[in-house]
């Protein structure tokens, strides 16, 4: 596995060793060993699929203290943008975002730290998205950041105004109306 560096510390692009031959393809998805020593140690706890159709949009969603997430995420079927915006209160990066398009052709993985809103785009007629996540689900810690807030200069690849999405992501704050429950200077991952 490769790690691909982002201009946000912390948020990095993964790049398996792919073995191809007539029979088709191999890649060891996720290695704890391999991850924890390229990366940082995560213990990941939970595995989550969605299954969506072109120009569904879904984030951008982080869940608050104490039952932050970091996501490892991939496109296993079809094609998606996929961004990280870092939300940590005093980050040099604060309100910065990564985007990286994952497709099942190019099997990259992306990971989220804690202290970032995560989101995503359906590029493909259909797409299939795998995460796993260090923390499990807590509806009561749920956040979100608006995908339509034009303040992150996001190029989603389709038109934010016109995307399919759900009801609780309607409803979520612009950057500049949120109150961030994280810090930069408190460390998400210290138990």
């Amino acid at each position: 596995m490769d790690v691909i560096k982002t201009d946000i510390e912390g948020v990095v692009i993964l790049k398996p060793r792919v073995f191809t031959d007539a029979r088709g393809y191999f890649f060891e998805s996720y290695s704890k060993r391999e991850f924890d020593e390229k990366v940082r140690p995560v213990d990941f706890v939970q595995d989550n699929e969605s299954c969506s159709t072109r120009g569904v949009m879904r984030g951008l969603h982080f869940q608050r203290p104490p039952y932050t997430q970091s996501k490892l995420v991939r496109c296993v079927k079809g094609a998606v943008l996929d961004v990280a915006v870092d939300i940590r209160k005093g980050s040099p990066t604060y309100g910065k975002h990564v985007a990286v398009e994952l497709t099942e052709d190019n099997h990259l993985q992306f990971f989220v730290p804690r202290g970032f809103a995560h989101g995503f785009a359906v590029l493909s007629d259909v797409a299939v998205f795998q995460y796993k996540c260090d923390n499990f689900y807590h509806p009561e810690a749920d956040g979100g950041i608006s995908i339509r807030d034009n303040s992150l200069a996001i190029d989603w690849h389709l038109d934010p105004s016109q995307a399919i999405l759900s009801e609780k992501d309607l409803k979520h704050a612009m950057l500049a109306e949120f109150d961030s429950p994280f810090d930069y200077n408190i460390d998400l991952y210290a138990e």
